[in-house]
């Protein structure tokens, strides 16, 4: 019986804490995947230690911020942005941390940045790359990038841009008139 209980906390205690952290360089390697050709090679990461933890996998020499992606997560997903936004997508990462749901940290952020706390450049970007995990070469596939322009504020009045989603390719305006005001481009999938 303690065989049969010590096999079942073991195997609940990996479905808890998600999947096998990947290897550095793979991190880094597949991290780079979100981040545009000109700034790959200065490009800092972040990522995930032995014990999942999130840390500096590689210092950055550019403009440039990586992350890897999640291995908490089921999704494969990678982002990259200006070195601006790091002090906005830090506090979003620290506020997740404290047990924060998606719109408290929405909430608490448009407050900061509305007192001036927190600081948001007025025109920065961030690029997510989405794919699959080939479960056997450990490559990507069916890899897929969009982009997002950050406006702090921005409307469609201001912009002339639409607030609802458009067809693939098309820019339109999410979150207008907030803290996130973003231009999303989603180009066609193939």
């Amino acid at each position: 019986m303690k065989n049969l209980l010590l096999i079942i906390v073991l195997t609940s205690s990996s479905v808890l804490f998600g999947q096998e952290v990947p290897p550095k360089e793979w991190q880094i390697k597949t991290a780079l995947m979100a981040v545009p050709q000109d700034y790959k090679e200065g490009a800092k990461i972040y990522g995930y230690d032995s014990d999942g933890n999130f840390t500096t996998l590689r210092e950055g020499t550019n403009d440039y911020i990586a992350l890897a992606s999640d291995p908490k997560k089921t999704n494969f997903s990678t982002a990259a942005y200006h070195k601006g936004l790091d002090e906005f997508m830090a506090r979003g990462r620290a506020l997740k941390a404290q047990g924060k749901e998606f719109q408290e940290i929405f909430d608490i952020r448009e407050a900061e940045v509305k007192s001036g706390k927190l600081k948001i450049p007025d025109k920065t970007t961030l690029c997510v790359f989405t794919g699959e995990v080939n479960k056997e070469t450990k490559e990507i596939e069916n890899g897929y990038v969009r982009y997002v322009f950050y406006v702090p504020f921005a409307t469609g009045e201001t912009t002339g841009l639409p607030t609802t989603p458009t067809p693939p390719g098309h820019a339109w305006l999410m979150n207008p008139g907030t803290h996130r005001a973003h231009i999303m481009i989603s180009p066609p999938k193939n």
